[in-house]
């Protein structure tokens, strides 16, 4: 079974408002309400490539339950633990003005509720796959997802990281099987700006010397460039599309390579699948559809 863990799930209310100014009333021409946060996204590609998996996390309030509510209506099992006081945060993200998002807070983890997290997890067994994604609460420390990881050594559980700064540092000498970040998140590690796939490579390779297995990077428009447990750097342009949404795009990209991995057991098979799968989404208003993975991937092979 594959498991994703989403610390602040959200709800991401996406709105498009025409002529958006400041300091006025601005009203909107479109709206869409969607289950968030970057496990969460994982799951939901995983499901529409046919893959069942399992959500995990912390939702509390009304929020919490639309988000659970949502989840399970497209057949994703969910064991969020329930936190007693405040809501699941809610995301505004304004279509028309690029980059312009106000993310909510989330609610305070209790170290109860984490340590019924963590208790779940131990019923992980040989043969499962999780996926530690996204930023987590002020609440939970930092050193969260290393904990965990340490907690699981040994068990035969392959483990996907897709995180920023120490998050994602902090693991690595714990080698997770795929770590996932763009070419600014790489850049900020080593405190370099890396804009090409030739700049990129270097730096991949240096974080699977300090024990990443799989190093995936995106780099937008750019394309994608993995680095392979088995020694080989593998490269790929944007397939021809129009940008229409890039959020989750990364996430897509993740659960696209893990699908393709599982399918196939050949990494360049599992990265094709991945750019298709994150390219698939940023030409969508949704998050991909196994249709539309398809039709980019055979455009890929042509």
């Amino acid at each position: 079974m594959i498991y994703t863990i989403t610390f602040n799930p959200a709800l991401d209310y996406i709105v498009s408002v025409e002529d958006f100014t400041m300091h006025l009333t601005n009203r909107t021409d479109s709206e869409t309400l969607l289950p968030g946060g970057k496990g969460i996204n994982v799951s939901i590609v995983l499901k529409n490539l046919g893959i069942n998996n399992t959500a995990l996390g912390f939702t509390a309030g009304f929020t919490g339950e639309e988000i659970r509510r949502r989840l399970e209506e497209t057949g994703i099992r969910t064991e969020f633990i329930t936190v007693k006081d405040g809501f699941s945060r809610i995301n505004v993200k304004l279509k028309n003005v690029d980059g312009t998002e106000i993310n909510g807070k989330g609610p305070d983890i209790d170290n109860d509720s984490l340590t019924r997290l963590l208790c779940r997890l131990d019923d992980l067994r040989e043969g499962d796959m999780l996926v530690l994604a996204g930023s987590i609460p002020s609440s939970i420390p930092d050193s969260i997802y290393k904990d965990i990881m340490e907690r699981l050594s040994g068990k035969g559980i392959t483990i996907v990281v897709d995180a920023t700064g120490e998050l994602l540092v902090n693991v690595l000498s714990l080698h997770p099987f795929l770590i996932k970040p763009n070419n600014h998140e790489l850049g900020e590690i080593f405190g370099v700006t890396l804009k090409t796939a030739e700049e990129v490579i270097p730096f991949a390779k240096k974080l699977q010397e300090r024990g990443a297995r799989n190093v995936l990077v995106s780099m937008a428009g750019e394309g994608a460039v993995l680095a392979a447990e088995n020694g080989q750097i593998y490269r790929l342009p944007v397939p021809r599309g129009r940008l229409v949404n890039a959020v989750g795009a990364g996430d897509s990209m993740v659960a696209g390579f893990i699908a393709g991995w599982l399918q196939t057991k050949d990494y360049g098979e599992a990265f094709k699948m991945g750019v298709a799968a994150g390219s698939a989404s940023a030409f969508s208003e949704l998050l991909a559809t196994k249709e539309e993975v398809e039709n980019l991937l055979l455009q890929m092979e042509a």
